[in-house]
């Protein structure tokens, strides 16, 4: 008998454990750590991209703003040789940008107000109370939010002529509204839902009726919620320009901001104000950044408290 027979296999002659993370072949080899590292990575990069994209844009347009014509097309990307604070106080009186930033300050104000008002009111009834239908009508105001805006151009303009309200204010901040509650009904009816019970059982104990109960008990817990929702309506309804083209057509000095600044560019052809037009751009840019800087906590508040109640 050979007694090289008897000896025990060498280590180099073992298999490989089937769960040993360092075998050839393993599936343990890889940690999970590298691979949320490298997602988390590749999303810096992509909100750095995104982050350029936005930001480069608007710098761009508030250093045309203080350079007259000829610099902006010889040497745009350098910085103004100095800064021509008339291209604001140009574009402000003989463009008419401070008649329309009033307008839009206007418009946009009571539809916010309206849109707010309506449609709280509706997403509490709808996301507290149970009846006959609540799904039906809820699920018709969230397919809003699927109907470009574009396709309703024409009826609508002859609705709002029928009812008298053609180039008037009036029309446009109803229309506005009306295009703004999908949403707004959407994002409270689910916040709504996330609110205690309990505290609108007791208010009912208290004696307090269906009407208080909502603005004096629902409405101040449901403030982040509201305030969120109100600051997208502010800039959505800011930014607006294809409705009131088509609703203030005739009505000039009616028009709101963006038609001002549409109007700058092709007032004069081939010799429009471009300086003008990029001082009257950040006058419409800064006061939703403003707003968006003082109540960007509440908008993170509004959109993270239903998830965490």
């Amino acid at each position: 008998m050979n007694p090289q027979s008897t000896l025990p296999p060498t280590p180099a002659a073992l298999p490989p454990k089937t769960g040993d993370p360092n075998a050839a072949g393993g599936r343990g080899s890889k940690d999970p750590r590298s691979e949320v590292r490298l997602f988390a990575g590749l999303g810096h990069v992509a909100l750095a991209v995104w982050a350029v994209i936005v930001i480069v844009p608007i710098i761009w347009t508030f250093l045309a703003a203080f350079k007259n014509t000829s610099e902006i097309f010889s040497s745009p990307w350098t910085l103004p040789a100095e800064l021509r604070w008339e291209n604001f106080g140009r574009a402000w009186t003989k463009a008419h940008i401070g008649r329309y930033f009033l307008n839009s300050v206007i418009v946009v104000s009571c539809s916010t107000f309206l849109t707010m008002l309506l449609g709280s009111m509706a997403a509490y009834v709808l996301a507290r109370y149970k009846f006959w239908g609540n799904r039906a009508v809820y699920f018709l105001f969230v397919s809003g939010l699927a109907f470009p805006v574009f396709l309703a151009l024409v009826p609508l303009f002859f609705v709002v002529k029928n009812l008298g309200l053609l180039d008037t204010h009036t029309g446009v901040v109803l229309v506005y509204s009306a295009y703004s509650l999908p949403f707004t009904v959407f994002f409270l009816a689910a916040f709504f839902k996330t609110l205690p019970s309990s505290v609108a059982e007791a208010g009912m104990i208290d004696g307090c009726g269906h009407t208080r109960l909502f603005f004096q008990v629902m409405m101040p817990m449901a403030k982040p919620g509201l305030i969120s929702v109100a600051i997208f309506n502010i800039i959505g309804q800011w930014a607006q320009y294809q409705l009131p083209l088509v609703l203030l057509s005739n009505a000039k000095d009616k028009w709101v901001l963006t038609q001002g600044i549409a109007d700058i560019s092709v007032n004069a052809g081939y010799e429009a104000d471009w300086s003008g037009l990029f001082a009257a751009l950040t006058i419409a840019i800064l006061p939703m950044i403003i707003v968006y800087a003082v109540f960007q906590r509440q908008i993170q508040a509004g959109l993270t408290s239903g998830a965490v109640k």
